[in-house]
């Protein structure tokens, strides 16, 4: 069961909101590569702001997460991209609901 999750917080610059969407719609193939990320997210929270969350059943599997293929894609494109730095929280899950009829 996932226990730990991250979530993180991107706000793209001005004009570079497209970009980052097509950014984190890429990413997908390389959260489904990795072994400890359980569920993987891309958000859209506004019209400049977006988001990850994504669930882990270990610290280890989150850590492989954050020095991970995104990690290093995101940083890699973060000053062109990104308003600021991400804001990235680790999140301890305390109920969750997934399956079939979620």
């Amino acid at each position: 069961m996932e226990k730990l999750a991250l979530l993180a917080r991107v706000e793209a610059k001005p004009g570079k909101e497209a970009e980052v969407l097509a950014f984190l719609k890429s990413a997908l193939p390389l959260a489904q590569a990795e072994s400890g990320t359980i569920s993987w997210y891309a958000l859209q929270l506004g019209p400049s702001t977006f988001g990850i969350f994504d669930t882990f059943e270990t610290e280890e599997g989150r850590q492989a997460h954050l020095g991970g293929a995104i990690a290093e894609a995101l940083m890699a494109n973060a000053e062109a991209l990104l308003a600021g730095p991400p804001e990235i929280e680790k999140v301890t899950l305390v109920a969750a609901k997934s399956g079939p009829n979620f």
